[in-house]
């Protein structure tokens, strides 16, 4: 039996654009956000970040950081609608079940920096912002919500995750409703770690190109109200119709970073969120790939993609115009299907240079303008370290 959740409302921030209208029309034509390179060990490194002092400071001044800054950006859009189920529900029966992976390395790192020059952490700071779930704290308090809180950080799959814990509590009758969703930076530090990783292009990601050279970063983030019956009083415009109706998960347990080569994780993960919905291959109109540019994803994804969809079925990594948002990536690609089905099928392009990669099996790479007559299904990946696979698929009615 389907067990979907409701999308009442939806929104999103990343470099891109702060609302719906600007992304939709920058992921139609596959126009690249603007990318800030950064000296990493001698090394230059392109970076999706949106600056932080183009966001306004956190009103709850003790959450005051990147992170959280992002976060407030999306959720001031979906303010009313979040009102609204608090109203309906109680401020108890609302879930809050987000991802994220770097909650404050750059706070603590700075505090490190001034302690090490003076002596003395900064006046305010606190350890709180390296806890996992501060980020879901600051939404908690921002809206007077008291049910379950739950933060993943399961690498790039965080915010896919999410959604799964959220269908799966709601079900439970642990909670009626629930924001859902992921943020997270590209932090100097987050840039050592995969640079040291060996992961990381000196150029904006090229995904699935026989000249790909690895990953690039960014900031975003993405939320949702989700329910487990449709709730017109609590719809935002655009969201009429939407829901996350497939929920796939797999997990390769095959290495700590490199996911397994064969693309099996994948395949399985793709396999069991159509058995979820109770669709075939064959009801995929849109496949969002995680489509990373490094030679171990692109590879694996493209031979589970060809596997179960074939070669017909239009697909697109975006991360070649958002930068890899790490534990918001789910989230945010979960958002661009939900922008391709409210726009009438027209798809997110996939920006590249062009020279498909002959060693992998057929993908048909979406061109800037092309559309899907008669869309109703995506499905959205997110594969990320550890062999943690995650798909989702999204529908509207």
């Amino acid at each position: 039996m389907r067990k979907p959740l409701y999308i009442n409302d939806f929104a999103m921030h990343c470099i891109l654009g702060g609302d719906k209208k600007t992304v939709f029309e920058k992921l139609k034509n596959g126009t690249r956000g603007e990318f800030t390179i950064y000296d990493v060990a001698g090394v230059m490194r392109p970076a999706a970040t949106i600056d932080p002092e183009s966001l306004p400071p956190v009103a709850l001044s003790k959450y005051d950081n990147r992170v959280n800054r992002l976060s407030q950006a999306v959720l001031d859009q979906m303010e009313g609608s979040i009102a609204r189920a608090v109203k309906k529900f109680g401020a108890d029966r609302i879930g809050i079940f987000i991802g994220s992976c770097d909650n404050g390395s750059e706070a603590s790192l700075s505090a490190l920096k001034c302690f090490r020059e003076t002596g003395a952490y900064p006046e305010g700071y606190v350890l709180d912002y390296q806890a996992a779930d501060f980020p879901a704290r600051y939404i908690a308090e921002r809206f007077g919500i008291t049910g379950m809180l739950s933060v993943h950080s399961t690498a790039c799959a965080s915010s896919a995750s999410a959604f799964v814990s959220a269908r799966n509590n709601i079900y439970a009758g642990n909670c009626d409703a629930a924001i859902v969703g992921g943020v997270d930076i590209a932090s100097r530090s987050v840039i050592l770690g995969f640079a040291s990783l060996e992961a990381m292009s000196d150029r904006p990601t090229n995904p699935f190109s026989a000249n790909r050279t690895g990953l690039t970063l960014g900031d975003a983030a993405a939320f949702f109200l989700v329910t487990r019956e449709r709730c017109e009083d609590l719809q935002a415009e655009g969201s009429a119709g939407l829901s996350v109706v497939g929920f796939g998960e797999s997990a390769d347990a095959d290495h700590i970073t490199a996911p397994r080569a064969d693309g099996e994780g994948a395949y399985q993960a793709m396999k069991a969120s159509l058995a979820d919905a109770e669709l075939d291959a064959g009801s995929i109109g849109y496949v969002n790939l995680h489509g990373t540019g490094t030679r171990l994803n692109d590879s694996m994804e493209a031979v589970a993609v060809n596997r179960l969809f074939g070669e017909n079925t239009p697909a697109s990594s975006t991360k070649a115009l958002t930068g890899h948002t790490l534990g918001a990536a789910g989230a945010l690609e979960a958002s661009f299907c939900c922008l391709a089905l409210e726009n009438g099928g027209v798809l997110p392009a996939h920006l590249f240079d062009g020279c498909e990669d002959p060693k992998l099996p057929k993908v048909k790479l979406v061109k800037p303008g092309e559309s899907a007559d008669g869309l109703k299904y995506c499905i959205s990946n997110s594969f990320a370290f550890g062999g943690c696979n995650v798909s989702l698929i999204v529908a509207k009615e």
